[in-house]
């Protein structure tokens, strides 16, 4: 009955406040996650960072990521949704203040390590959070403005690197600035998050019924209107689930297709945007015009964001990830065997869009994939692997580019692309206006059949 009632709704004043929290938080985030990689060149200077230490730099944050990410996410299931944001904002915004201030190389990769673990749970948490609470009608579309929100964080760290980067505002590195304006960006939203409901499905899920009936009566008188009857949703009992159930009939089938996606589309989506400044210097670019390319692409993200809004709910969320997949690996080749800076920037913006597109469609997706006692701890788990993937990725590409050349590392990309496309067209399930509830069901109709 509670997802009925969830899903008879329209998006209320309430909805739309929690997902401009969630919006402005997943904006620090990203915000973050691109930082390093815009200021990598200065930090190098900084602390005379060599070639093999620059890896580690850009690395950290995303090993980190993956330990926060496999962990916090198990957590959300286990104390609610609520609580593990208020753990993974806290964690960021400390290090990354304590990260500005580092002395050396090695101590803002630990702050970068550290920060990272809040980082790596904030997306996948998110996603959970947001198909809980969302109506099934609208669940997409939403979460695309949540995330267009968000991804206006990846242009403010390009323009802000550009502006900040060389300059001592204060008497202070302008590099040091930039972790700062992360950290208290993040204490600010720390506060905003403390005053979320929670998720009725969770509550309802661990047999907190009064507090479940509390929220949604929230939710239902913000409504302003008559709602309709809700409907019966055909739906398994929810029971105490285990990180193990992931791997047993009738979840292992969907788990495996996402952790082969996670695993698969940080070539494309994190491959790219953590290394193309250094791609734009091996073209031959000096810093000032790297960082200009850099900052002109990264605006592609919250406009690419924003073109998924209005197809997220008329498309099925596996055939946008299959098309805009296969946009990125052509965008992607472009760019790589680009050298005139007009082309650089066309098809770096162009690369950029449609890697939001595809990235509004799979963080609905993967929110949508698993019952409510196991939502958060798939989409945790899953994304772990994509840091992992990601940390790795200085040390795959970066070789390839320095012995290769920018075209040959986007064709590693590109083939990257096409096997992802080849995995969720094989085994991802449809789930555009269905209930969660529906969508897991499914799963166990399937393997009962198989049976």
């Amino acid at each position: 009955m509670v997802a009925a009632r969830l899903d008879r709704l329209p998006v209320t004043r309430l909805h739309r406040y929690l997902i401009a929290v969630v919006g402005v938080a997943t904006f620090f985030d990203l915000y973050d996650l691109f930082l390093a990689s815009s200021i990598s060149t200065v930090l190098s200077k900084e602390f005379g960072v060599s070639s093999a230490e620059l890896k580690p730099l850009l690395a950290s944050a995303f090993v980190g990521a993956f330990v926060g990410a496999l962990t916090l996410g198990r957590l959300a299931d286990r104390i609610g949704r609520r609580r593990a944001f208020l753990v993974t904002l806290g964690l960021y915004s400390v290090f990354t203040l304590l990260g500005a201030f580092s002395t050396d190389v090695w101590m803002l990769v630990a702050c970068r390590f550290i920060a990272g673990i809040g980082i790596g749970a904030e997306l996948p948490l998110a996603d959970a959070y947001l198909a809980d609470l969302l109506p099934a009608k609208s669940r997409g579309r939403a979460t695309a403005w949540a995330y267009t929100v968000g991804f206006c964080g990846v242009p403010v760290a390009g323009f802000l690197a550009k502006g900040l980067v060389g300059e001592t505002p204060l008497g202070i590195d302008g590099w040091r600035w930039l972790f700062v304006i992360g950290a208290l960006g993040a204490a600010i939203v720390w506060v905003l998050r403390a005053g979320l409901p929670e998720s009725p499905r969770w509550l309802a899920a661990q047999g907190r019924g009064e507090e479940a009936e509390a929220v949604l009566a929230r939710l239902e008188n913000a409504a302003g209107q008559e709602l309709p009857e809700p409907k019966p949703v055909d739906a398994p009992p929810e029971r105490a689930a285990r990180f193990t159930d992931l791997l047993r009939p009738p979840w292992r089938r969907r788990a495996g297709m996402l952790y082969v996606f996670q695993v698969l589309q940080a070539f494309g989506y994190y491959g790219f945007g953590s290394l193309v400044p250094i791609v734009l210097a091996a073209k031959g670019f000096d810093l000032t015009h790297s960082l200009t390319f850099s900052a002109l692409t990264f605006l592609g993200y919250p406009i690419g964001s924003a073109l998924s809004i209005p197809v997220i709910e008329r498309v099925q969320r596996k055939t946008l990830i299959i098309a805009s997949a296969i946009g990125m690996a052509v965008f992607g080749l472009a760019f790589g065997y680009s050298s005139s800076g007009a082309l650089i920037a066309v098809f770096g913006f162009a690369y950029t869009a449609a890697s939001n597109v595809f990235s509004n469609a799979f963080h609905t997706y993967q929110g949508e994939l698993f019952p409510t006692t196991l939502r958060a701890t798939a989409a945790g788990s899953a994304y772990s692997l994509s840091r992992l993937a990601t940390a790795a990725m200085p040390y795959l590409l970066i070789p390839v580019l320095d012995h290769a050349g920018a075209g040959t590392m986007f064709a590693v990309v590109a083939g990257a692309m096409v096997l992802l496309v080849a995995n969720v067209a094989a085994f991802g399930p449809r789930t555009t206006g269905r209930s969660v509830e529906d969508i897991a069901a499914e799963a166990g109709h399937r393997s009962a059949s198989a049976s």
